[in-house]
């Protein structure tokens, strides 16, 4: 299969195929206290994004602000069904990947989370994506 040119190889954190916008986010954030788990909306008064919907977008995450509840948070958004479609990890954050990885043990669908540079996150803001097998890929016909 030959790759389009705005194709981004990446390293799967954990395997799967999800779709859809992409938010990336200009600050790192914390899911908890940070994002409404019942919801997806960013609740953060100080976050630039606050107000959005991580649900059903292709989150790209600059960074994380640890908190050993991010993966609880996590959790109750892929079992309330307001979790990213997929997540752009610039650095992989363990707590945050236990969410979807004991979401997956439950048997309930979770986005896939790859590595991807916020330089290359942010290039992809507001573009429609495909995630899966290693690959980022741009649909066409869509641009921030």
């Amino acid at each position: 299969m030959e790759l389009s040119p705005e194709t981004i190889r990446v390293e799967d954190l954990l395997p799967g195929t999800g779709s859809g916008t992409v938010l990336a986010l200009t600050a790192p954030i914390s899911f908890w206290g940070g994002v409404d788990p019942r919801t997806g909306t960013i609740i953060d008064a100080r976050h630039p994004q606050c107000g959005q919907s991580v649900a059903g977008r292709v989150l790209g995450l600059p960074g994380t602000i640890g908190s050993s509840s991010a993966s609880s948070v996590l959790l109750e958004l892929v079992h309330g069904g307001h979790a990213p479609a997929a997540l752009l990890m610039h650095e992989p954050d363990a707590i945050l990947l236990l969410g979807l990885v004991v979401a997956r043990e439950m048997g309930w669908p979770t986005p896939p989370a790859v590595r991807l540079p916020a330089g290359d996150q942010a290039r992809l803001a507001g573009r429609n994506v495909t995630v899966g097998d290693g690959l980022v890929t741009p649909l066409p016909g869509t641009s921030a």
